[in-house]
């Protein structure tokens, strides 16, 4: 008796999960595979809908922010709550230290060099970004590299400040679409904290 075609598909899905996959074929190219694609996916979806929008819709740390999400899906640091809170603490901390050093107007640090202002600025953005990311138990290392993109001048309008926590957000969706359709068990907000004993 034929296999119903439902059940088959359903069969095939199943084995093309990481779990499985991680039985059968070595670990590293399984993870090295999962990350090229989704890394793909990810660059080809924020960068055209910046295209689409014409605006920063991609940016550096997005990058480190996309690899945790598909190499390191289960850590804390990759969790949905830990990027989209950590990332916002990089964006205040970065515009409050423009704001604090009176550089919020500036042209960036590749125009205009490093001079005091910036350095304070740059140094004020990591530190309260590091130190707010442990307060609010929301460690999210790509955000220390969003704070300085913000500090040094290179993104500093409003506008593109809330577009950047935009597509942290969408970057956040798909990371939970495609964690969780690969059988890991990825939250959808904060990480499950398993009791002891």
């Amino acid at each position: 008796m034929e296999k119903e075609p439902r059940k088959e598909s359903h069969e095939v899905l199943v084995r093309l999960r990481l779990p499985s996959l991680l039985k059968s074929f070595p670990e590293r190219i399984v993870w090295a595979v999962f990350v090229f694609v989704n890394g793909f996916v990810t660059c080809a979806i924020l960068a055209s809908i910046a295209m689409v929008l014409k605006t920063t819709f991609i940016f550096p740390s997005l990058g480190p922010t996309a690899f945790m999400f598909f190499f390191k899906p289960t850590s804390s640091s990759a969790s949905p709550r830990n990027a989209v809170l950590g990332h916002a603490i990089g964006i205040l901390c970065g515009y409050g230290a423009l704001w604090l050093t009176g550089l919020q107007y500036a042209a960036p640090v590749t125009v205009m060099g490093v001079h005091d202002p910036r350095i304070i600025a740059a140094a004020v953005s990591l530190a309260g970004t590091g130190a707010f990311m442990i307060l609010f138990k929301a460690v999210h290392p790509p955000a220390a590299a969003t704070t300085l993109i913000i500090s040094l001048g290179i993104i500093t309008a409003p506008v593109h400040l809330l577009i950047i926590e935009l597509a942290v957000v969408v970057l956040v969706l798909q990371a939970i679409v495609v964690n969780r359709l690969a059988g890991v068990d990825y939250p959808i907000w904060e990480k499950r904290i398993l009791p002891s004993g």
